[in-house]
This record gives C-alpha cells, sequence and structure tokens, in this order.
C-alpha cells in the first residue's frame, strides 16, 4: 500500500527555491489516490493565501507554531521536512528540530545546505536534527562529505538523492548559435547567441562578472545577448529594493553592452522556464558563493542539455567535473569570457557536453522513486514485529 506523505517548507506562492522544491516532490510522490499534504511555513510577506494541497499553515514570525505543524504532519505516513536556516523560527531556525522531536511517525529531512564553516549554534542544530531524523538527504556527495566530516552525525542515516529536473525539457534543443544555426532557420544561417542566467536576484548572484565578460565578448560575430531571468528575492527587496538591480542596469551602460542585456523580472511557471532554457546556447551561473552545495537552476541546465559555465561552487564542482560544461575561477569575467567563447566557437564543444548530460537519473519520476524506496524503509522499520503463532 502506498504511503502517504507529510510536506513541510516553504510552498507556493511563495516564490523562492525551497518552495518550488517542496511543490515538485510533493507532486510527484503524491500519486496513487494517497491524501497527502503540505504544511507550509510563511513569512510576514508572504501571500497567504492557502492553496491546493496545504492543511496547515506554521507562520515563521509565531510563537509555538511548531506545536500545530507537528500534529499536521502526524496525521500522515511520514513527514519530510524541508532544511534551511533561514526558514523557521527560533535562533538559527531552532523550532524545527522542536518539531521534529514531537512528531509521532517517521521524518525525513532534506538538508539544502551544510557549511563548511558553522557557527557554533548551526553546528550542534544541525547535529540534533539529524539525530531526530528518521533518515536525512543531502543531494550531492560533497554534501554529504561535508556533514559525515565535519559534524558528529550518524552516517548510516545519510543518503544521497540528487535534486530533481522537470520531463519535457528538450534536450540540446538550444545551441543553434554554437553550430552556426538559428533556431527554425535555413541550415549555415547563424543567429545571435543566447547567455542565460536565471533564479531569484541579488548580491552575490555574480551577474555583474557576467556583464563585464559580455564586453570581451563584442567582437564575436554575431555578439551575444544576455538574458537575466528572474524577480529580486524577496528578501532583498525587503531589505535594499531594487538598489542592486539598479547597479547592474548602470555597470552595463558604463560598458557599452546595456543594448546586448534583457531583463525578465518575473517568476516563471515551469512551461515558460522550460521554454526560456530551451532558448539558451549557454546558461551562466556565475556564484560568488563558495559554499552552495544545491542548485536547482544547474540541474534543470544539464537536465536540459545546457552547456554550462559555472564558478567552482560545490554543486557545480560535483556535476560538472569531466561533465556539462566549464568550471571558472569566482568574480573573474575573463575566465568567464574565455569559457563562454569556447562554447560558442569551438566546433562540437557544445554537442559534446550535451552527451554528457545523466538525464534520467535526474529527473523527477526517478528522484522520487528514490525517496519512496527511502520512506518505505523507515515505515518499515517502525512497524511492531508480528510473532509467529503455532497452531
Amino acid at each position: 500500500m502506498a504511503a502517504s506523505y507529510g510536506f513541510l517548507s516553504t510552498y507556493p506562492p511563495t516564490q523562492c527555491g525551497l518552495a518550488t522544491f517542496n511543490y515538485a516532490l510533493a507532486s510527484h510522490l503524491s500519486t496513487d489516490g494517497v491524501p497527502s499534504g503540505v504544511v507550509r511555513v510563511t513569512t510576514s510577506t508572504d501571500d497567504h493565501r492557502v492553496g491546493p494541497g496545504v492543511v496547515h499553515t506554521w507562520p515563521a514570525y509565531g510563537v509555538a507554531g511548531w506545536r500545530g505543524a507537528a500534529k499536521a504532519l502526524s496525521d500522515f505516513d511520514i513527514a519530510v521536512v524541508q532544511h534551511e536556516y533561514g526558514i523557521y523560527p527560533g535562533p538559527d531556525g531552532r523550532d524545527v528540530l522542536l518539531l521534529l522531536r514531537a512528531l509521532t511517525v517517521p521524518s525525513i529531512v532534506v538538508l539544502h545546505t551544510v557549511l563548511t564553516n558553522p557557527t557554533a549554534g548551526q553546528k550542534v542544530l544541525l547535529e540534533h536534527i539529524v539525530a531526530a531524523a528518521g533518515a536525512v538527504v543531502t543531494m550531492t556527495d560533497v554534501a554529504r562529505g561535508r556533514l559525515l566530516g565535519g559534524y558528529t552525525v550518524d552516517a548510516a542515516k545519510v543518503s544521497v538523492i540528487p535534486h530533481g529536473a522537470t520531463p519535457g525539457v528538450t534536450q540540446g534543443a538550444a545551441h543553434g548559435a554554437a553550430h552556426g544555426v538559428a533556431h527554425g532557420a535555413t541550415k549555415h544561417v547563424r543567429s545571435r547567441p543566447h547567455m542565460l542566467t536565471w533564479g531569484l536576484l541579488g548580491p552575490g548572484k555574480g551577474v555583474e562578472w557576467v556583464l563585464r565578460a559580455l564586453a570581451e565578448l563584442r567582437d564575436l560575430h554575431p555578439a551575444p545577448r544576455y538574458t537575466v531571468a528572474g524577480k529580486t528575492h524577496p528578501k532583498v527587496l525587503e531589505n535594499h529594493g531594487e538598489a542592486y538591480r539598479a547597479s547592474l542596469h548602470r555597470l552595463a551602460t558604463q560598458l557599452g553592452v546595456s543594448g546586448a542585456v534583457h531583463y525578465d523580472p518575473v517568476y516563471r511557471d515551469q512551461h515558460s522556464l522550460s521554454q526560456l532554457i530551451s532558448s539558451a546556447d549557454v546558461v551562466v551561473l556565475p556564484y560568488d558563493s563558495r559554499e552552495q552545495v544545491t542548485s536547482g537552476v544547474l540541474i534543470e541546465a544539464v537536465a536540459a542539455g545546457i552547456p554550462v559555465v559555472a564558478t567552482a561552487f560545490p554543486h557545480a564542482v560535483e556535476l560538472l567535473t569531466k561533465g556539462p560544461g566549464l568550471l571558472v575561477p569566482h568574480q573573474n569575467p575573463a575566465a568567464l569570457a574565455t569559457a563562454v567563447r569556447r562554447i560558442l566557437t569551438e566546433p562540437g564543444l557544445a554537442a559534446s557536453f550535451a552527451g554528457r548530460t545523466r538525464t534520467p537519473t535526474l529527473l523527477w519520476p526517478a528522484v522520487a522513486a528514490r525517496y519512496e524506496a527511502l520512506a518505505y524503509r523507515l515505515i518499515v522499520s517502525r512497524r511492531p514485529a508480528v510473532s509467529a503463532v503455532s497452531a
């Protein structure tokens, strides 16, 4: 019999990577008519509409909200909890630990961040979370290695299940410019190469380095165009407004590339996003962070067969080394320009990257199946042993 799942995380209409991940995982696990539900964590600035599938709301600014959330999750066979330090109440989000300890059903905790240099409080909290969980999932081998090497945890509890990618994005649909062929155009007619960065925008995204790289690529014929897709991150918007986006506009003007840059400040649904991804010749991930162990953007690009140029953040190092893209140093526009130039001009390189994808194991159906297997093991291990009765 299929298990019922209770999911704890942010959730649409909240617009963030965690909410998108939770929605996709819940959609692929809530099948076969088994009633599952979401306990949605909200902030003071969220849209508080209750969407389909939400059975309870936990306001992250409330007091002791973990009690009601734990009760709601315990109505299901298993609780799937997304963990990020910034979404739950309490110092470092420690109220999620109180929730885990109050659950009466097994739990799977999915770690979206494993810090190399956590504060003492963050380290102890994560160790207690792993101890309270029935099982823990990291989405990369590097995250698992960090967890086992830097924290005192039970290694037997920790599984690696990759971040899922959406089925239906046409692999290799792009690369028209790299092959000298415009999309839908007559063979041998060159189109303008399309570089793409997407996701919630804010300092640390590294877009300024791509703008500087774009200035070094103006000698290409045709010269690339660059799309920066995504709304400003809600927390950035709340605290700093559009200062970062405005700084990008000023820089592009100073560099003389403003006409080659298109800002698309919307939060796209999956179909629209898939179309945007398939239009790209190169996805550029210029992140400043050296801590990022999980990137849904990276997974979507790789699964779509689009060549990637990324700074050497941990998830990119793991996925792109000898894989479908090129790694460059952080905050180095010259290296970014060189890598993009190679993909756009070196014969056969883009096609070879597309051939190195490991798409089937990255797609959501395969990822959800691994969560199902993990959940089944936890549920079975909690069942009381049945004694044989002699006749």
